[in-house]
Formats: C-alpha cells, structure tokens, sequence
C-alpha cells in the first residue's frame, strides 16, 4: 500500500459498489474491494464484517435516528404519527444518498440473500422503533403494530423513491404513502 489516505470506509464503499456493477455481487470479494479502495484487506475487516456489509452500512445510524426523533416527538403524538416521525427522520439520513441507493436497491433486488439480509435490517428497524415507542409508554403490541406499519410504509415509500424516474422527496414519498395507510 501506498500512503495514507482520508476516507477508507467511503473509499471502500465506492470500491465496492463499482465492482458489484462490473463484475456482480457474487463475483467480487473482499480482497478485491481492498484492492480497488486502496487499502489492506485488514483494514476491509476492521470496517466490515463481510462484503455484503457494504451494502447495510448506514443501517444502524437509521435505527438511531429512527429511535431519536420517536423519543423527541411531542407527547400528544399517538404512537402511529411517533411512529412516522421516527422513519421520516431515518429517511432523511438518505435524501441526499438517491444515487447510492439507486444503484444499492438494483444489487439487493438481484440477489436473494441481498434481499434476505435487507429483510433482516428491516426487521432490527421495526425492533428499534417498536423500543423506542415502548419507552415512550406505549403497550407492547401497540408499539410492534404501529412500528410494523411505520417501517411497511417506510420500505414501500423507498421503492418508490429510488424507482421512480423525478420522484419527490423520500419524506414527502413517506408521507404520500402514510396518506394511503390512513385511508384504508
């Protein structure tokens, strides 16, 4: 390796993302991430537990953002709006990211334990709202309900967003598809 240089876990994601679209998800290993980021493959794993990883980077920081602005919302918020609050704001960590999730989406729908493992994330995001609602006093199954259909509208709202050629923004997507929950 040459010098040191700023960035390694963005360079490394860059890497990847250009070599799952060259060469495809299962044709790419983490060697060859390193390789392209300039970095060693320990540097790789000091990042990331394997490729896919990669592809779920921001998963926890949505979690937290999720789990913040429920906490933060007004107390005269029923658990479903809190709820809502906590997605919009976990969406807006990816507002100005369309372009990464663009071409993310297109690799996690060509891959089957892509889509596994998005599934998994999704459900650790119902998780951490479902928490969230329950430290704001909300009954346990009130709290999985409305983080079910909180997370459900958040993931049909994304695949609108990163579908759609001029979409909106990813919150107003979100609040377009809450519209459609709340009419049914």
């Amino acid at each position: 390796m040459s010098r040191w240089e700023p960035d390694a876990r963005g360079r490394m994601i860059r890497a990847a993302m250009d070599l799952f679209a060259e060469r495809g998800f299962d044709h790419t290993t983490a060697v060859d991430i390193a390789e392209r980021a300039g970095v060693t493959e320990r540097t790789f794993f000091r990042h990331f537990a394997d490729k896919r990883e990669v592809l779920f980077d921001g998963s926890q920081a949505l979690e937290q953002a999720a789990s913040t602005a429920i906490l933060a919302a007004p107390a005269s918020s029923g658990p479903l709006d809190a709820a809502l609050a906590g997605v919009i704001a976990a969406g807006g960590l990816l507002e100005d990211r369309r372009e990464h999730a663009v071409r993310r989406n297109l690799l996690v729908e060509a891959n089957p334990g892509l889509r596994e493992r998005e599934l998994l994330k999704l459900t650790a995001l119902v998780d951490a709202t479902a928490e969230a609602l329950r430290t704001r006093g909300v009954d346990d199954l009130i709290a999985a309900l409305a983080a079910h259909s909180a997370v459900t509208v958040f993931q049909l709202a994304f695949t609108r967003w990163v579908s759609e050629e001029r979409p909106p923004a990813l919150a107003a997507c979100i609040a377009d598809t809450a519209a459609l929950l709340r009419a049914l």
